[in-house]
């Protein structure tokens, strides 16, 4: 794992005043609230000789592009059928970033990025092949069900010695909820962990008032 500052290890909301990414492989969009500070902190995980995963990473999102240049090996996967399409991610770029980032993208990752579809509760991996899984904004698209069945298939997948970089939307997300999925699953936090919510939180009005709560996972020790 990375050896960042302890701050950068924590479990909390991102604030206001966190880094962010205007760029990731390519421009991110102005109007995004999240993504550009949740990609900057978890692109600071991605290491040269990891084995990564991109779970749920959405047809025209960036972050698995980002994977592909900087790991060693990259795998995406989600439930739509078009990530099987390569020519249908290409288009999904140019429809959502503009033909320069379409053109970067069909050059650049036909052959460096393994793609599924999947869903995250029945992952098509085999066991303990991940030293990083990166799961952002999606916890709060799935069934209580199918978030506890994907915190289960994270544990199978992940190396002992791995970590898993996770951000989610609250309150959509309840965070003792989420807590007790990662306790069940054999999760625990890295680092410390804050769930205060503080005044500079970065949140926006957008479906009825959203904050974003980051979290990275390791393996608990089993005695």
């Amino acid at each position: 794992m990375n050896h960042l500052p302890p701050s950068d290890l924590t479990s909390r909301f991102i604030l206001e005043s966190d880094p962010y990414a205007s760029e990731i492989v390519f421009p991110l969009p102005s109007y995004w609230w999240s993504r550009p500070y949740e990609y900057q902190w978890c692109s600071a995980f991605a290491e040269a000789e990891d084995i990564v995963l991109d779970a749920a990473c959405g047809i025209s999102h960036p972050f698995k592009f980002y994977l592909a240049q900087h790991c060693k090996q990259a795998h995406a996967c989600d439930w739509d059928p078009q990530i099987l399409s390569f020519t249908n991610i290409v288009e999904a770029v140019r429809a959502d970033f503009g033909d320069a980032a379409a053109e970067q993208v069909d050059t650049q990752f036909r052959s460096n990025l393994q793609l599924q579809q999947a869903s995250l509760a029945e992952l098509p991996y085999r066991d303990r092949l991940f030293d990083k899984i990166f799961c952002i904004s999606v916890m709060e698209h799935l069934s209580p069900s199918d978030a506890l069945l994907a915190m289960h298939e994270f544990h199978r997948t992940l190396k002992d010695d791995g970590a898993v970089v996770i951000t989610l939307d609250y309150p959509t997300v309840n965070l003792a909820y989420f807590q007790l999925i990662m306790s069940l699953s054999g999760f625990e936090f890295v680092g410390a962990v804050d769930t205060t919510i503080p005044e500079n939180v970065l949140h926006t009005e957008q479906w009825g008032g959203l904050s974003c709560f980051r979290a990275l996972l390791k393996k608990a020790i089993t005695r």
